[in-house]
């Protein structure tokens, strides 16, 4: 028996740029923004300090450490009020299991007052629905300004 091969051609078919969901801007978001308030705190050179322990790198060596913890329903996980540059030990272990998270809590009331701390932690369990506009939003408004950081170090 001889097997008959089709005499028509496949076409592919034109793939349409994929469109980023959500959940994907949302994490482009926390990384923009962890990037933006390290660029902002830094000098003209691009050091800056941890805000727990006090030691000066350069912001790409630190991290974006939030004040309160990024959850699915945080209120504050995307404003740049919520975010400071933390060295990697003050930031993973020491905001858990060391001294970081009291430091963190006096550097806050130093830089905002007492006032809004309490309503940042009063806040933080408020659930809040942002669609796939807003995660773009932004994220453009965060891409702005790290620009603007980026050209101020350079």
């Amino acid at each position: 028996m001889a097997i008959r091969k089709s005499s028509k051609k496949r076409t592919k078919r034109k793939s349409r740029p994929k469109t980023k969901t959500a959940a994907q801007l949302k994490q482009e978001c926390f990384r923009a923004l962890q990037k933006l308030a390290r660029l902002a705190a830094s000098d003209d050179n691009g050091y800056c300090s941890c805000v727990s322990c006090g030691v000066t790198k350069h912001y790409k060596d630190m991290q974006g450490g939030h004040f309160i913890p990024k959850g699915n329903s945080s209120y504050w996980a995307l404003e740049i009020e919520n975010v400071h540059p933390q060295c990697a030990p003050c930031n993973m272990w020491g905001m858990k299991h060391g001294s970081a998270a009291q430091a963190y809590t006096l550097f806050m009331e130093d830089m905002y007052g007492r006032p809004f701390v309490e309503e940042m932690i009063a806040k933080k369990s408020t659930p809040v629905k942002r669609y796939k506009a807003d995660y773009e939003d932004l994220l453009a408004e965060f891409q702005k300004l790290i620009e603007y950081h980026e050209k101020r170090i350079a």
